[in-house]
C-alpha cells in the first residue's frame, strides 16, 4: 500500500479543529483522537472506524466494504473506494460517524 496525499488533504479539510494525532499506519496515513484510531487514508481507499454494530448502513452503501487486515474483516471498520469517498457528503458522513464512535471511548493515556 502507498499513501494518497489527495485523500489525506480531503480528510484533513473535513475533520473538525480538535487535537488529532497523525501517523503512518495500515500502509497509509491514520488519524487518532485521544489515543484511539479514527480513520485512515491509503491508495486503495479511506478507512473509517464506526464501531461494532454501527457499520451496517455503511456496508449497505455501494463502494463501501469491510476493512480487511491480514485476510480478515475488521469488525466495526469500513473501507470506502475512491468512488465512495469522492462523494463529499458520504465521506463527511463516514467521518462524522467515526467521530461519534471514537468520542464515546475513554481517552487513552
Amino acid at each position: 500500500m502507498a499513501r494518497d496525499p489527495g485523500l489525506e488533504e480531503l480528510i484533513r479539510a473535513d475533520l473538525p479543529d480538535e487535537p488529532f494525532a497523525e501517523k503512518a499506519m495500515f500502509g497509509g496515513w491514520a488519524w487518532l483522537l485521544r489515543g484511539h484510531l479514527l480513520c485512515g487514508a491509503r491508495d486503495d481507499g479511506m478507512l473509517a472506524r464506526l464501531g461494532k454494530g454501527n457499520d451496517g448502513w455503511a456496508l449497505a452503501t455501494p463502494g463501501i466494504g469491510p476493512m480487511i487486515s491480514r485476510g480478515r474483516a475488521m469488525a466495526g471498520w469500513v473501507r470506502a473506494t475512491p468512488d465512495a469517498y469522492g462523494d463529499d457528503a458520504l465521506r463527511r458522513r463516514l467521518l462524522a460517524a467515526a467521530l461519534v464512535f471514537v468520542r464515546g471511548l475513554p481517552a487513552k493515556n
